[in-house]
């Protein structure tokens, strides 16, 4: 188990197939998962874990499982991916929580921490989240996390054009980028 980060209430560590049944709590929740349209199958998790560990082994991060401190619980994931805005590559901090878990605090304190991680560790300028129009939500999160909107795009995803708004941060000399 690679622990990458800790918080006050949370360790981000990579993921692993044991925690395949975590993962599916989150990406099979309806719920949770309106934003995209979609719950996932058992076989669309495999392949998002498996879409994990290819990001760790080539890019070096990805979305990284996020464990409460106090119980050793997986509530969720936050990291940082590479993801396709208008035809460039750019970094990405990504957050997906259990509906449980919503409303505590945890994807802010997780999405800042993936934020600085991506400034003071892996050297990046620049780091965006993308979230979908109708996802208030995450979008309160973004903006806690220090970020504003740079652009919007659409994303076809089962059958549907998704607008999504994307948020960017960027570092700030002197400061650490806070």
């Amino acid at each position: 188990m690679k622990i990458i980060l800790e918080t006050p209430r949370l360790i981000l560590r990579e993921m692993e197939q044991k925690d395949f049944a975590d993962i599916c709590r989150v990406l099979q929740d309806k719920e949770t998962m309106y934003a995209y349209e979609h719950a996932f199958s058992d076989e669309e998790v495999q392949a998002w874990l498996n879409n994990q560990l290819r990001r760790y082994r080539e890019d070096g991060f990805g979305l990284w499982g996020a464990i409460l401190k106090e119980s050793g619980e997986m509530i969720g994931q936050c990291g940082i991916t590479l993801q396709n805005v208008n035809g460039e590559w750019v970094p990405e901090v990504g957050y997906l929580f259990e509906r449980a878990h919503w409303h505590k605090g945890y994807a802010t304190e997780a999405a800042i921490a993936c934020k600085e991680y991506a400034f003071n560790v892996l050297g990046i300028d620049t780091v965006y989240t993308i979230i979908r129009d109708n996802n208030i939500a995450s979008q309160n999160v973004a903006k806690r996390n220090g970020m504003e909107i740079c652009g919007k795009i659409v994303k076809h995803y089962f059958g549907m054009d998704m607008p999504h708004y994307v948020y960017c941060a960027k570092r700030v000399s002197g400061n650490n980028g806070k």
